[in-house]
């Protein structure tokens, strides 16, 4: 059987075509990733489910969250730990489901979010993170940032590291790592300035958490690769 995954980045593209706001439709985007999908029935079976047609604004259950969760490279999405998750650890950055009993696109991204930050950070450090630029979690227009925008972004920072070729370091000085820290600086400051309507004065918060949030998604990459080789020498 096939195994299909997504990076964060074609997660985000996918959540935006969902939402109307990529120009794309949902079954190019995804086509554009496997490219020997042709019709609807090649996908595995939450895709073709959310690809339904629907009235209205696009909705998950929980279920679904966590289906599609687990379609994302270097992610484990337990369903357990994603319901104590909004009923109790990030309830007040989650909320209640918006679309009668469905979660929206948004809601959906803040728990992609959530799961990645989980990595290096405990609940109450990804509550204070986060509440730096989400505010009313019934009202998304007085975000500095929208959930959908931070994913789309620190997902696309991630694939620059790990799914392009990386500049050549040029000068003798200075470690590896600190040639992909400022490497990672630089490519956050190219996306931020990418997200229509970010004022002046909040960039360099949006700018912290960006940073924070590419930082552990890694982590996860290199806890993820760890998990693999000690199963390989334990083989």
């Amino acid at each position: 059987m096939k195994t299909f995954i997504l990076t964060r980045k074609n997660m985000a593209d996918l959540l935006l075509s969902l939402n109307g706001i990529n120009s794309r439709p949902p079954l190019k985007v995804l086509q554009e990733v496997w490219k020997d999908v042709h019709k609807e029935t090649d996908l595995p079976p939450i895709i073709q489910k959310i690809l339904k047609p629907v009235k209205g604004e696009t909705g998950f259950s929980l279920n679904e969250i966590v289906s599609l969760g687990n379609l994302i490279e270097f992610t484990n999405f337990p369903q357990s730990t994603v319901q104590n998750w909004v009923k109790r650890d990030v309830k007040g950055l989650i909320g209640s489901p918006q679309l009668g009993k469905k979660y929206t696109v948004e809601q959906a991204a803040m728990l992609f979010i959530v799961e990645d930050l989980k990595a290096t950070l405990d609940f109450e450090s990804i509550r204070k993170i986060l509440t730096l630029v989400f505010n009313n979690i019934e009202d998304r227009t007085d975000d500095i940032v929208n959930p959908t925008d931070l994913y789309l972004a620190y997902a696309s920072v991630f694939d620059q590291i790990h799914h392009h070729p990386l500049p050549s370091i040029k000068k003798a000085d200075g470690s590896v790592n600190e040639h992909i820290d400022i490497f990672i600086k630089e490519e956050c400051r190219a996306v931020l300035s990418t997200i229509d309507g970010l004022k002046e004065e909040n960039w360099n918060t949006v700018m912290n958490v960006l940073i924070v949030s590419v930082l552990t998604v890694q982590s996860g990459f290199y806890r993820a690769s760890t998990k693999k080789y000690v199963k390989k020498a334990l083989s």
